[in-house]
């Protein structure tokens, strides 16, 4: 009889505990949906994870690259923590297969890059958190896939421009924070300060987002800087590479327009006189002179002055 009652007590046992997920990995904890690998001292994104997680922490670990197709069975994925890792790398398709993605969480990391094709499977992303990498750029097209994003989170990082084009794609867009950034207020940044001054209200704390270069303007607010500043901007609206393009191309155009007037000249002196030959006439054997040449490059300059600008 008490062997009846010790095992009718194991198998309540049994049904009380909740089992564990299918293809949960063994080093992380699986509940209704959600997957919790933070802590784990993990360098891999492990390859078995439940195909129906809802939200995955990966956080707090020493993952450094995200591999090609790391998430591709993950078709319901909707949270994705990877924060506070070492990563460096995210390969162009490691986010592959997660379409129902909405909030993903890439900061504390190494990052000093970001490229549109990464976030091409992620058109309903609502929230992208990349705070205290390392971003010195943010290409414009690098946000054009995510047309649902509403919070994104840049402060922190090492942008020194952004061109305020980068957030035209994102009509959704509502709190963006900028503070934490080696800004340089300078004539490049017009564009960007114009951009906020039109949009406070999606900026947050728009005080602290502080110019860094030049010297005479370290820690001062950008906002506070005015846009009459800008003023004398408008004189130096070309880039430095293209004041280099007319350097080049001065003096090219200039050698190819002497080349084009001698060519004329020599066309011209020939079609006036198409019956020349290399004997001169006898009169002018006998003095010992040439022709005139009324085509010359001499004569066309003369109708037609050269300028080397």
């Amino acid at each position: 009889m008490a062997g009846w009652s010790s095992l009718a007590t194991l198998l309540a046992f049994l049904l009380l505990c909740p089992l564990p997920s299918p293809g949960c990995p063994a080093i992380c904890r699986c509940s209704s949906g959600e997957v919790d690998c933070s802590y784990r001292a993990l360098r891999v994104v492990p390859e078995n994870l439940p195909t129906n997680a809802s939200a995955v922490w990966l956080g707090y670990n020493h993952i450094a690259v995200l591999k090609a197709h790391t998430f591709r069975s993950l078709h319901t994925l909707q949270n994705l923590s990877l924060r506070s890792n070492v990563l460096v790398s995210i390969h162009s398709q490691a986010l592959a297969g997660l379409e129902a993605l909405q909030e993903l969480d890439l900061s504390n990391n190494y990052l000093t890059v970001l490229t549109a094709e990464t976030f091409l499977p992620l058109s309903g992303l609502v929230t992208l958190n990349v705070e205290a990498n390392k971003l010195g750029q943010l290409p414009l097209e690098v946000l054009k896939a995510l047309p649902c994003l509403q919070e994104l989170f840049l402060h922190s990082n090492a942008l020194r421009s952004l061109h305020a084009s980068v957030f035209l794609n994102l009509p959704a867009l509502h709190s963006l924070t900028l503070q934490g950034n080696p800004w340089a207020c300078t004539c490049e940044i017009q564009p960007l300060f114009l951009w906020i001054m039109g949009n406070r209200d999606k900026i947050q704390e728009e005080n602290l987002i502080l110019c860094r270069f030049p010297e005479h303007l370290n820690q001062y607010p950008l906002l506070a800087i005015g846009n009459e500043s800008f003023s004398h901007c408008q004189e130096s609206l070309l880039h430095p590479r293209d004041y280099v393009f007319f350097l080049l191309i001065g003096p090219a155009s200039f050698l190819a327009s002497i080349l084009i007037c001698l060519l004329l000249g020599s066309l011209a002196d020939w079609a006036e006189n198409p019956s020349s030959s290399s004997t001169p006439a006898p009169d002018q054997q006998q003095m010992g002179t040439t022709p005139p040449w009324p085509g010359s490059c001499q004569h066309l300059r003369g109708e037609r002055p050269l300028s080397a600008s």
